[in-house]
């Protein structure tokens, strides 16, 4: 079980990623804001949240780049490097592992959004599903 003060400094790396997706961050700099070592960080990120830091950044990065290709005024190698991401190649295979489809099939069909449809609606039907997430879900 994770104390209270440590489930504070989880939050606020948590807040950190989630406000800075789109700066260059990495587990031992999150962790050094905390004043962990990165393992430590990583190992109570996973106990509160179920995933490692870096799985949450990724994403909280991939949200962000499915937004900015609904938008469609950027080309799909420009919201990888608006998301921070380094690679095309690894943003691409990131982006279909969580999303079900490559990024650029997401941008030319978008998501299914309907107009009037609440917001609160909108966010569950664009937010990243893990394939094995998905899978799991589905009837049998």
């Amino acid at each position: 079980m994770t104390d209270v003060a440590t489930l504070v400094l989880l939050r606020r790396v948590r807040d950190r990623m989630g406000r800075d997706y789109a700066e260059p961050l990495d587990v031992e700099s999150l962790a050094r804001d905390v004043h962990m070592s990165a393992g430590h960080l990583s190992r109570q990120f996973r106990l509160a949240y179920g995933e490692s830091p870096y799985s949450y950044l990724m994403t909280r990065r991939i949200e962000r780049a499915m937004a900015l290709l609904r938008r469609g005024d950027l080309s799909v190698t420009e919201v990888c490097f608006a998301v921070d991401s380094q690679s095309l190649g690894t943003f691409s295979t990131r982006f279909a592992e969580l999303v079900g489809v490559p990024p650029s099939v997401y941008r030319e069909r978008g998501a299914e959004l309907r107009p009037g449809m609440l917001p609160c609606i909108a966010k569950q039907v664009t937010r990243p599903v893990r394939n094995r997430e998905a899978a799991a879900a589905a009837p049998s």
